[in-house]
């Protein structure tokens, strides 16, 4: 007789982000950071002559957002720490209905009250 070895079970919860997604993600948050930027520096060109601090203001944001957004952007694959294990510890058993497992446990119908005063 072989002994039966319990088969891991595994959450998908706790699967990582496929690396395509991933990728895709990160190219889609560059561009739009980078659409950002550019309605900036339009922005800046508009409000020079009309309001020069806002204008100042959105040139150095207009500057500052492609190092940041590249930073963002190469950060990389993160692991989620807050996720569960991927692997349950016992697999949970299957849920049995009670007429399925004891048919002849079922309780008897009566004809009525019995007395068992003699």
């Amino acid at each position: 007789m072989r002994k039966q070895r319990q088969a891991e079970v595994f959450r998908i919860t706790g699967a990582r982000q496929g690396l395509q997604a991933d990728v895709r993600g990160r190219q889609r948050r560059y561009v739009i950071s980078m659409l950002i930027r550019t309605a900036a520096v339009l922005l800046t060109v508009v409000l020079w002559n009309v309001e020069r601090p806002l204008a100042i203001v959105t040139l150095v944001f207009g500057a500052l957002l492609p190092y940041v957004s590249v930073v963002i952007a190469n950060a990389g694959r993160e692991n989620v720490p807050s996720l569960p294990s991927t692997v349950l510890a016992h697999p949970p058993r299957p849920v049995l209905d009670v007429a399925e497992t004891a048919p002849e446990a079922a309780p008897r119908a009566s004809n009525g009250p019995s007395d068992d005063r003699s």
